[in-house]
């Protein structure tokens, strides 16, 4: 197909709405449209372009991690079994090698669309850049989308000959066992990496969900839609579709009543009278019933097998290990934003205080995290009697956070904190007025289903460096956070 400029494609679509044939849109969604294709385009190319550059990075990364993982394994049986090595091995380094070149240079062509599990926004996504002439990127996401299932497909393919084979010689069970231990995690989180590349596609920002709205209110789409879509090509749409014509043929409600009351009556033979009739359909409804229930627990039985085969997706292998949840999000997807306070009590030294801390942390996994974070002193003054508002102080803080069981985790953290009243930027580098603080203690985290804040975190800590501060300050410290 013959590419054709963003500006093309804008044009395109305001002479689309221009034309005669389609006077009923209105003249406010009109208006929308035309304003609209500059940004859209430049926002889904941008997106399509981030997806294909992540998706090569990520499958070129696992695969050459798999590829290592195999040498290893290689290695070691080449140590006990050179001949089955041999077997094993030979002309696999080439294959990997391959996948990483058509990875890097698939564009994609005609006559080859996406196969796999179906997924509409991305059918949507694809329609659309076909619609304006910018399918380029898309079919290039496509193939590497494929070119990913069959990488994936062979690596698996690798881990059963290899799993088999080490079953059949038990003395290879001990010196293998690590390697393939590594071989399986990296093809499961290659599996989820993959997954959630393909799932991002149901989560479209609010600009994609807006162009799309906008284009489906085209007669020239909809109709561009159902001819070219992957769905309007698996099932076929029929040429008369949404009017009176398409219904010819098809039995109508009635006829199909009439079809389930005649089998569920069908135990009915040689009854007389309304009773016989009342007789025979409660023994067809009994049997009908019996039959459903029996297809139900037939159906259970299925999807609990499928399931014992993998979430998702059915050749998702299942780990013999504790997955790392957070192994294969992106850096920014890892970080969480937190807000906490804790208020001190006042003394002869200090009044009382306010502490207002902000936090930025990195999810290392199975609810570990590790940050930094600042705060504010806010003072209240010496009573009721004796309120006012002053600053106090700031404080610069690190932390790590370690999951102990279920809610509760085991918290330790290093602050310095400005400790004296101040009126001006420059006090706060009198680094003698800045003390140290050294906390360990437990966080119980709450989840939360709220708009703003996913969860609540209640820590109480131990200050063991308080003891050596003049004036000392209290050792026991109680923050209340939120997760944002």
């Amino acid at each position: 197909m013959l590419k054709i400029p963003a500006l093309s494609g804008a044009a395109l679509l305001c002479l689309a709405l221009t034309t005669p044939t389609y006077a009923q849109t209105s003249d406010s969604l009109a208006g929308k449209v035309v304003n609209f294709p500059s940004r859209l385009l430049s926002r889904l190319q941008s997106k399509i372009n981030s997806l294909n550059a992540g998706l090569t990075r990520q499958t070129e990364h696992y695969l050459q991690k798999m590829e290592r993982q195999e040498q290893r394994i290689r290695e070691k049986l080449f140590t006990v079994d050179p001949a089955g090595a041999q077997r094993l091995f030979a002309g696999v380094p080439q294959q990997y090698t391959a996948f990483e070149h058509r990875l890097q240079t698939d564009s994609g062509g005609a006559g080859r669309s996406y196969a796999g599990v179906y997924l509409p926004s991305l059918d949507s996504l694809q329609g659309t850049m076909r619609y304006l002439g910018q399918a380029g990127g898309i079919r290039t996401y496509e193939a590497r989308l494929m070119d990913a299932d069959e990488a994936k497909a062979f690596v698996r393919q690798r881990q059963q000959l290899l799993s088999q084979y080490i079953a059949r010689h038990a003395e290879l069970q001990r010196v293998l066992a690590k390697p393939m231990a590594g071989l399986n995690q990296q093809l499961y989180y290659y599996s989820q990496q993959l997954r959630q590349y393909k799932e991002m596609w149901n989560d479209p920002d609010k600009l994609t969900r807006q162009a799309l709205t906008m284009l489906n209110k085209l007669p020239a789409f909809q109709a561009f839609m159902k001819q070219n879509s992957f769905l309007a090509g698996l099932i076929g749409v029929p040429a008369a579709y949404g009017t009176p014509a398409a219904l010819n043929g098809l039995q109508t409600k009635d006829l199909v009543a009439q079809v389930i009351q005649s089998q569920i009556g069908g135990g009915n033979q040689g009854g007389a009278g309304g009773n016989s009739d009342a007789a025979g359909e409660n023994a067809g409804a009994s049997g009908l019933q019996s039959s459903l229930e029996s297809a139900e627990s037939q159906l259970d039985a299925y999807k609990s097998k499928l399931s014992s085969m993998g979430t998702g997706n059915g050749d998702m292998p299942m780990p013999n290990f504790k997955p790392n949840d957070q192994k294969t999000k992106t850096f920014w997807r890892r970080l969480q934003y937190g807000v906490d306070f804790q208020t001190s009590r006042n003394n002869y030294y200090f009044p009382m205080v306010t502490d207002f801390g902000g936090s930025l942390s990195y999810k290392l996994g199975h609810d570990n995290l590790i940050g930094i974070g600042a705060s504010y002193k806010l003072g209240w003054g010496n009573g009721i009697q004796h309120i006012a508002f002053t600053s106090e102080g700031i404080g610069l803080r690190s932390f790590l956070q370690v999951k102990i069981k279920g809610t509760f985790s085991a918290t330790g953290g290093f602050e310095y904190n400005y400790t004296t009243p101040f009126t001006s930027y420059q006090q706060l580098k009198q680094l003698q007025y800045w003390t140290r603080s050294g906390l360990i203690g437990v966080t119980k985290t709450v989840s939360m289903k709220n708009r703003f804040f996913k969860s609540t975190t209640l820590s109480l800590l131990w200050d063991f460096l308080s003891y050596y501060k003049a004036p000392q300050t209290q050792p026991l410290v109680f923050r209340i956070g939120y997760t944002l």
